[in-house]
């Protein structure tokens, strides 16, 4: 049974920086394209940042591009997603995703397994 768990959301200041993580199991992590999405309150669920396992190449949001990098280790089975100057706005939790779909697809439909999500709250 696959199973994605996401760490490393928090509190932090305008500007700062967190790093997330989402740790596979029960699938073969490099025949997935792992996805990152958040939410926010009373908001749909949108798209982030996704990378596939043929040659880690991503695909951003115009939102977070520039200021997010996406990247996996195929060792460890464990997706990253490290976030710099961070804003209000970024403000949502965060879920980890997996899909057998190559074409780093957007949408959270494509997606077969998620994770819990991890909270991100970014103080003004």
């Amino acid at each position: 049974q696959a199973q994605l768990v996401e760490s490393g959301g928090g509190l932090v200041q305008v500007g700062g920086s967190l790093r997330l993580s989402c740790a596979a199991s029960g699938l073969t992590f490099e025949g997935y394209t792992m996805g990152w999405f958040r939410q926010a309150p009373g908001k749909e669920r949108e798209f982030v940042s996704t990378i596939t396992w043929i040659d880690s190449s991503g695909r951003y949001a115009d939102s977070v591009k520039g200021r997010f990098t996406i990247s996996r280790d195929n060792y460890k089975n464990t997706v990253y997603l490290q976030m710099n100057s961070l804003k209000p706005e970024d403000t949502a939790v965060y879920y980890c995703a997996a899909t057998r779909i190559v074409e780093l697809p957007t949408m959270s439909s494509s997606y077969r397994y998620w994770g819990q999500g991890t909270q991100v709250t970014v103080s003004p």
